[in-house]
């Protein structure tokens, strides 16, 4: 009997440290990159294999600003205004670039999908050129035009003048955004999701030893102040680029670039335009409406309008990970429609909805049992931190919903369904959320806890009808 007591013993532990090499195993190679087939063999790996490196790499793109904030804070005032006001006007670009990434990673899973290498290639070169007309657009604009956009954005002359070389340099340079924004969306479309993750952790390396370098003139750095960070910053993202090129086009990877790729093809241009455009636009519906509430809540006093900007990072922070499992699915939605699998596509959709979802939960939980000791961190003025703490106990209710949300609107991007999304962002947020948010605050009385509650509310109402519209599954038709 203690024989076969001890035999049973023996292999729970076999089994046990075959599930954890298992799981280094699938660690590993999410981090190193994975060449399995995306159309074929377990979700549940596919997902997991997809979602780590991007997470990571959404963990990176947020520490951009984070740092530059950081170091130019001890320059004072006027430095943080000269980022904050340059950083409102880049928004333009991060949704331009987002959109444009948004349209070529789905085209090129559809043709990983087909197993079309030809084809991907073929896109690739394509939205490259479309990155760079863009890029040269802006770049003329802000160069010319930097210190009356800066005048335009409500900068006092001091800022303007002290501003203007470092809003030349980041508008100038916003080549280094848009492609960084692309590269990494065709490396996330073909499922080479580890090497987008690489390429953001190289440029924010870049970014944390070279920016207070170039800020305070240490070691041989010349002393640049406030026009440093973007010194630091735009060098930072162009040696990421660098090696997102080198990585775009060596050979041995899902596609190989070749010189009959390279002619400009104008048919190809145009239809990623019209996919990125309103890619572009549904971003940036997202992004300004922020803004608008933000405007709502400052009719409450600067304390709360800082309670609800520490609240708002916080939870933007707590949701990164789930804009890892949703940009997972969305990757293997698209290859596995140009694999003819809609099924696994739907499948694949509603395992990522529900892990988002129990994260989230669990996230949630956490932010309204913590919130007090979390805004602690941020702010020990009172009011501040009591509008702080009631913003995440308030908006962590809705988590939940929210995890479903943000996948099952994701997968429409995925399929090349971009106007779904884009409809979806205009009514959710802008018909419904910022006229709830006014009403609730204003006319109820609710102050700023309306836009709060509003917040709930609306990516709740989000979550329901983007469950309604993808179960219709008209995206599975979508061509692209």
């Amino acid at each position: 009997m203690s024989n076969l007591i001890e035999s049973r013993s023996e292999r729970d532990v076999d089994k046990s440290v075959e599930a954890d090499q298992s799981f280094l195993s699938i660690l590993r190679e999410a981090f190193t990159g994975t060449e399995r087939n995306l159309t074929e063999g377990s979700l549940r790996k596919a997902i997991v294999l997809l979602s780590i490196p991007m997470i990571a790499e959404m963990l990176g793109e947020s520490l951009f600003a984070v740092v530059d904030i950081f170091f130019v804070a001890k320059l004072g005032a006027e430095a943080v205004a000269v980022v904050g006001l340059t950083e409102a006007m880049i928004v333009i670009v991060y949704g331009l670039a987002l959109g444009i990434s948004i349209g070529a990673s789905a085209t090129v899973a559809r043709r990983i999908g087909e197993d079309d290498s030809d084809g991907a290639s073929h896109t690739i070169v394509q939205v490259l050129y479309l990155g760079l007309i863009v890029s040269i657009v802006i770049s003329i604009v802000g160069v010319i035009f930097a210190p009356q956009l800066l005048a335009l954005m409500g900068a006092e002359e001091s800022v303007v003048a002290q501003g203007t070389t470092f809003t030349r340099i980041m508008l100038g340079g916003n080549a280094v955004i848009i492609f960084l924004f692309l590269i990494n969306g065709i490396f996330r479309g073909a499922g080479d999701a580890a090497i987008a993750m690489r390429v953001l952790w190289l440029a924010n390396i870049l970014n944390i030893i070279l920016a207070p370098c170039f800020i305070f003139g240490v070691w041989f750095f010349p002393e640049l102040g406030v026009t440093g960070a973007a010194v630091g910053t735009t060098i930072g993202r162009g040696v990421g680029v660098l090696y997102a090129f080198y990585s775009l086009t060596r050979h041995g990877g899902r596609f190989t670039i070749r010189r009959k790729h390279l002619p400009f093809m104008p048919k190809k241009i145009w239809q990623l335009m019209k996919l990125s455009a309103s890619a572009s636009l549904q971003t940036l519906i997202g992004m300004t409406s922020w803004v608008a509430l933000i405007r709502i809540v400052s009719g409450f006093g600067t304390e709360a309008v800082a309670g609800y900007q520490i609240g708002i990072r916080i939870i933007i922070f707590a949701l990164l990970p789930s804009v890892g499992l949703s940009n997972a699915a969305a990757t293997i939605v698209g290859q596995s429609l140009g694999a003819g699998k809609p099924e696994r596509a739907e499948k694949a959709v509603w395992t990522a909805a529900f892990y988002s979802a129990g994260f989230l939960f669990a996230v949630g939980v956490l932010l309204a049992v913590f919130s007090k000791l979390l805004v602690s961190i941020f702010t020990t003025e009172p009011v501040i931190a009591g509008y702080a703490a009631d913003c995440l106990l308030i908006v962590s209710l809705g988590f939940l919903f929210y995890g479903f949300g943000m996948v099952l609107e994701t997968a429409f991007n995925g399929a090349g369904d971009t106007i779904t999304p884009t409809y979806l962002n205009i009514f959710i947020f802008w018909l419904f959320e910022i006229p709830l948010a006014y009403v609730l605050a204003y006319h109820f009385g609710l102050e700023a806890y309306g836009v709060f509650w509003s917040i709930t509310i609306a990516f709740s109402m989000l979550a329901i009808v983007s469950a309604i519209l993808f179960r219709r599954g008209k995206w599975k038709e979508k061509v692209i």
